[in-house]
Order: C-alpha cells, then structure tokens, then sequence
C-alpha cells in the first residue's frame, strides 16, 4: 500500500467505515483499526435523514441497503398522556423530491453490515480487527501507529489519524483532551419486538414520538418492516457507562404510568430484553485534534439523540473531512484544520437543538399544555420547514 495516500482510523463503527469509503472514493487508502475480534450486530435502530441518506447513496450503498431499510411517510408527534396526536411531518416521495435524498429507518446491524461489506470489497481499504492503537506519534511526514494484535506489536504509516472511536475515545485521550462527557441525567432504554406483536398502527412507516413529563417514547419499523424498535428516554440517575445494560421491564413500565393505554401496551409488549445505556454530551469545542491528527463523530462531539442526529453527523463529518484531505493532500494538517473549521458551527447548532428538543419533550403542567397548543398552531409542513436547515445540508 503506497504510504503517501494512507489515512489511519481508529474505529470501525459508523464513522471510521463511512470515512474509509469517502476516502477511497477519492484516491486516498485506508487502514482501520478496530479493538473488537468481529463486528457484531449490537444495538437498535438509526433514523436516517436525507442528509445522511444522500451521502450513502453516493457512496453506491442504496441497492445493498434498500432491502434492510423502511422509508419513512411521516413523523407524528402525540400526547403521551392521551394518545392525541399534536402535529404529523409529512415526509415520503413529497419530501425525499423536496431534498433530493429519502428519510430512512434502519437497525444499526444492517447498516453496519452494509458498510462493511463494501469496506471488505475494496482493495484499498485495510481492516484490522482485533488490534488496538497502543501509541501514535506525528512527524514531518505525517503519523506513525502502534498496535497490538494478537501476533505482536505492529507499526503502520499514514500521512493522518483519524480517531473514530467513540464517546469515550482512547484517541482523544492521548490527544491530551482528558475532560470527560458530562452525564445528561438521562437514560435511554431500547427493545425490539416483532411487528407482529404490536397494534396494527405501530406498524405503518412512521416514526411515532410521544411526548410526557419527565419521559419520551419514540418507537419506529426496522428490519424491512418485520421489527419494531421502541426507545424509552427518563429522567435518571443512573450513570454507568456503555450501550447494552439490561434492564428490567417492571422498571421502565413504571416510570410510564399515567401514560396513554397504547403507549402501555407497547411498553409491555417486550419480554424483558430491555437494554439501557446513560446519556452523554459534551460542550461543543473550537478544536478536535493537532496537525495531522483529528477526531470524527461521537469521539469528537457526543451528543443527545433528541435530534435523531448522531449517526448522521458522524457521516456527514467523514464526507466532509475525505473532502478537505482530497483537496490538500499534500498537507494534511491544513486540511485537518479546514474539517474543523467547516464541522463547527453546524456541529454546534445540532447540538443546541438537541438538547432544546429534550427540553421540550419532558414538560409538564401549563408548560407542556403551551407546548402541544404551538405544535398544533403550527401544523406539520411548517413544523418540517424549521428543519430545511438540517435535512438539505450537502457535503459540497
């Protein structure tokens, strides 16, 4: 593998494999280093946004992905306590001809599995499973890594080092960034049942969001339509890290009495194979990494999901920062620096309508009253207006 086209990344997730297609896609070559021995299928499911859509679609991922995934007609917003529904964006051809790129639900295996099978296809992207970065050093010619396999230490050259490695990234760390994420008070608790097993509504292609005080429930189809992925969000105190936690039915149930009958009976409908995992942020930041070395996704910027962002501005992040390199690939420090620059303020938008929308999602009493009142004032069209700013982003 010629060296002078190389980008190391640390990370094999959303991200890191989103990255090395975007780089090979514009001559670079890609190495990845993932600490896991395989790739499993772990998780729930990943609202994709046309502006995340639009990006795998240029990458040729739509035939492989189109079998797995469910276009969504709409998203509806209801009144947990009653089961009204206060508003409904309308989404399906009208808005993927609106934005040029569909809105998609999808589990994170399939995604997953998509992205890897075009990583595993091409010749100029190297993944290594099984190994961790144990130490990085930049020189005048760009990074050199470390790495610990199974056989041994291993040294690998690139002429830059992306850090795709998570919330909470070793990467970072050593970059010498050691605040930690700050803990949002919330949990989040996911299940997937059969669709089968739910009330015929549940099942259309819609994202359904309800709304109550102190909690939200949003629950959506996956796997083609044959799952229903159903993510309960409370105020909590609980705070151990990691994504699969199990959790007890009993509990989550009962911080969701007083909730509409459907919103119960959806609650109930899975065994318990719940799994929970504690919500972090961190404050936005003027600066992911040094010279040729930088961060990407939730190793740069975690956020709240109340946007149904992560997954997408971790692709968007790799679209955009393959863009810079390709441009500059003689300096890639500079090119690096430009990724910062242009991720920014965008960035830091997402994450302040985020944590605003779980805000609003929790109210109570005249507040939450105010809320639903607005949303039905404003209706759905205009309610999906106020996101053109997101959803018609292009990486050019």
């Amino acid at each position: 593998m010629a060296q002078a086209r190389t980008i190391l990344i640390a990370g094999a997730g959303i991200g890191g494999l989103t990255l090395a297609l975007s780089l090979v896609d514009r001559g670079f070559r890609a190495i990845v280093f993932e600490q896991a021995e395989r790739l499993e299928e772990i998780g729930a499911g990943i609202q994709l946004s046309p502006n995340a859509t639009r990006i795998l679609i240029d990458l040729g991922l739509r035939a492989t992905l189109e079998p797995a995934v469910v276009a969504l007609e709409a998203i509806r917003i209801l009144d947990g306590r009653n089961a009204r529904e206060l508003a409904r964006f309308p989404l399906g051809r009208a808005a993927e001809f609106r934005y040029g790129a569909p809105n998609w639900v999808i589990h994170r295996g399939d995604l997953q599995f998509a992205l890897l099978k075009a990583v595993r296809s091409h010749p100029d992207i190297v993944l290594r499973l099984g190994t961790r970065i144990e130490d990085f050093a930049a020189h005048s010619h760009g990074v050199t890594v470390q790495s610990r396999t199974r056989s041994g230490m291993v040294d690998e050259y690139g002429i830059a080092l992306v850090g795709a490695d998570g919330t909470w990234s070793a990467l970072r760390t050593r970059l010498g960034f050691v605040r930690p994420p700050q803990f949002a008070g919330r949990t989040a608790w996911r299940a997937l049942v059969p669709a089968d097993l739910v009330a015929r509504e549940q099942r259309q292609p819609v994202t359904s969001l309800w709304l109550g005080p102190d909690a939200h429930l949003v629950h959506y189809p996956v796997r083609a339509g044959k799952m229903i992925n159903i993510v309960a969000v409370i105020e909590d105190t609980w705070h151990e890290t990691g994504w699969s936690a199990p959790g007890a039915r009993r509990e989550i149930t009962a911080r969701f009495a007083g909730w509409s009958p459907q919103a119960q009976a959806l609650l109930a409908t899975p065994p318990d194979a719940w799994f929970k995992w504690a919500l972090f942020e961190r404050a936005p930041s003027r600066r992911w990494g040094n010279g040729s070395i930088t961060l990407l996704g939730d190793a740069a910027h975690p956020m709240l999901p109340f946007l149904a962002q992560g997954a997408a501005m971790a692709i968007e992040d790799a679209a955009v920062l393959a863009a810079c390199l390709a441009r500059a690939p003689e300096d890639p420090a500079a090119a690096l620096r430009r990724y910062q620059e242009l991720r920014r303020a965008r960035i830091a938008r997402v994450m302040r309508e985020a944590r605003r929308n779980g805000t609003l999602y929790h109210l109570a009493g005249p507040a939450a009253w105010a809320r639903n009142l607005a949303l039905a004032l404003m209706g759905g069209k205009n309610l999906l207006n106020r996101y053109d700013w997101l959803y018609d982003w292009r990486p050019d």
